[in-house]
């Protein structure tokens, strides 16, 4: 504004200030490179120990220019808005841009330039992001969630400013400051909204897991699996189980291996399913045959062949999984079980629980379609009352020396392993999202202090009014906890729909809202908010008046 009023063109003003961003981002994007460079080389020797794999570290230059690039864009992009404006905006209004209520949009074509550098900048995270569909969701949901966050600063706003007026001098500052022309209300809400509801969403998923697999999942798994039980054994192993675990329930099936070879007469390597079908195509898996419908079977589509049925070979096919592979009834699927090709038309679909552990298989053949070829069986072994470790450590220790060919999983241990290792991957996840969280209080931060000269004008004036540093606290902290609740509140009711899409239509579990994570989420947002803005008022309330209103 200054130099507009001694004569210099809005252009002018626009390149100086552009070029000060860029030196500045330059510094910045330099000392992000050096980080980013060094840190994975540190990390691999600290992960040595954890990381399935060996983690090989290297400096990769094609990367630091992909991060060279996204930084510069992103201070473009943040820069020409406002450089914008003081092309074009009456030095009166950028000299009183706090307290203004004008129009304040620059010219069409820095507004062009912005969304333009936006686009190319969303464009880049979505094409070399790797998965297009992941890539395309997140930025969608990025921008849905920055449009919403805007809008209900805006509202928080709105509704502070038709508020009836409070008695408390304390509470009618804070609310005031809410709606107040210059207003932290956008900054503290878009900056924590984001990071808090990628938190929440992590946390609900997280807890999700967690509690399918250690209540849900463990109190209705079976306690053994039994694999190659030999057919020549088969009476003498189920005899041993009821010996051994009277009261127990023992399930159990015939047991193939064999894969996909063909359908519909087209080579397995030649399909194309779609991402969720591919890994019925991978590899051998188990399969068996049945006469009558299993019990934990339900049938979509289709019909059960009778148990007699001696015919073409029939296979019951998981709904799921055909509907990924584009099956439907009649169609053919071949099967290549001990180096021979076998052919069977699909009869029914049915739907699996795999969260259940219990005995299930992907294809279901009809009895006569492997009549005489050897096989092992599968057993199951359920105590009723969930069993305990004195009692399945010694049905262990019986099996091995009387039936050291077949193999025992205890479920137990293989869902701690999972457990274990879901927890590795949460910490890895909240790791990773928690740089949100810190970008996020860093943008309050820097919020703060660019408020910091109003704070310090409000502050000195309202105490030359005669308000005492207690009651300027009270009302900062009013207003911080204000803000903060509004924005834990919509990071909940967020995080939430996002972790209930993700379990229910991508993992295909169950959802239950966890309130922990809610009060978890409401006494960060709190922490944060009336943290930092009373760190950053509590040497604004120390200044004296005097020499502050001289410069006012």
């Amino acid at each position: 504004a200054t130099l507009r009023c001694v004569g210099a063109e809005g252009g002018f003003v626009f390149r100086v200030y552009l070029m000060q961003i860029a030196v500045l981002a330059s510094v910045g994007i330099v000392i992000g490179l050096v980080l980013g460079a060094l840190i994975p080389l540190a990390a691999a020797g600290a992960l040595a120990g954890i990381l399935p794999v060996h983690a090989v570290a290297g400096i990769s230059p094609a990367e630091l220019g992909l991060g060279a690039l996204y930084g510069g864009l992103t201070a473009l992009a943040f820069a020409l808005w406002p450089l914008g404006r003081a092309h074009d905006v009456a030095p009166r209004l950028l000299f009183r841009d706090d307290v203004s209520g004008e129009a304040k949009r620059p010219r069409p074509a820095y507004v062009i330039a912005t969304v333009a550098t936006v686009t190319l900048l969303a464009g880049l995270a979505v094409v070399l992001a790797g998965d297009l569909r992941i890539s395309l969701t997140y930025v969608g949901a990025t921008l849905v969630v920055f449009a919403l966050l805007a809008l209900i600063a805006r509202l928080i706003m709105a509704l502070a400013r038709r508020a009836p007026r409070p008695r408390g001098t304390e509470l009618r500052l804070a609310i005031g400051n809410i709606h107040r022309p210059g207003a932290l209300t956008p900054s503290v809400v878009l900056s924590l909204g984001l990071g808090l509801s990628l938190l929440v969403t992590l946390a609900l998923i997280d807890g999700n897991l967690r509690r399918e697999l250690g209540q849900s999942i463990a109190a209705q798994a079976p306690s053994f699996f039994f694999l190659d039980v030999q057919q020549n054994e088969r009476e003498a192993f189920d005899a041993l189980l009821a010996r051994e675990a009277p009261g127990a329930s023992i399930d159990g099936a015939p047991m193939l291996r064999g894969r996909i070879a063909a359908v519909n007469g087209v080579p397995a390597d030649q399909l194309t399913p779609s991402e969720g079908g591919a890994w019925v195509l991978r590899g051998d898996r188990g399969i068996t045959y049945a006469a009558q419908k299993p019990e934990n079977a339900v049938l979509t589509e289709g019909t059960w062949w009778p148990a007699d049925h001696s015919g073409t070979p029939l296979v019951s096919f998981e709904a799921d999984a055909g509907a990924d592979l584009g099956l439907k009834v009649g169609d053919t699927v071949t099967v290549n079980v001990l180096g021979r090709e076998i052919t069977a038309e699909i009869a029914n679909f049915r739907r699996v629980e795999w969260e259940s552990l219990a005995i299930n298989f992907v294809m279901v053949f009809s009895p006569n379609t492997f009549a005489g070829a050897p096989h092992t069986h599968l057993r199951t072994l359920t105590y009723p009352d969930g069993g305990s470790d004195e009692r399945e450590f010694a049905l262990l220790k019986t099996l091995s020396s009387e039936f050291p060919t077949v193999t025992a999983v205890r479920v137990k241990d293989a869902i701690e392993q999972v457990n274990d290792l879901v927890a590795q991957l949460a910490w890895a996840i909240r790791a990773a999202a928690s740089i949100t969280l810190v970008a996020s209080v860093l943008v309050l931060a820097g919020a703060l202090a660019a408020g910091h000269r109003h704070r310090t004008y409000d502050a000195v004036i309202l105490k030359t009014l005669g308000a005492t540093r207690a009651r300027l606290i009270a009302a900062f902290a009013l207003e911080y906890t204000i803000l903060g609740l509004v924005t834990a509140a919509f990071a909940v009711g967020a995080g939430t729909l996002a972790a209930s899409f993700v379990l229910t239509r991508v993992m295909d579990t169950g959802f239950t809202f966890l309130p922990a994570t809610a009060v978890g989420a409401a006494v960060a947002a709190l922490v944060l908010t009336v943290g930092l803005g009373l760190i950053g008022t509590w040497r604004v309330l120390g200044r004296k008046p005097a020499p502050v209103l001289r410069n006012l």
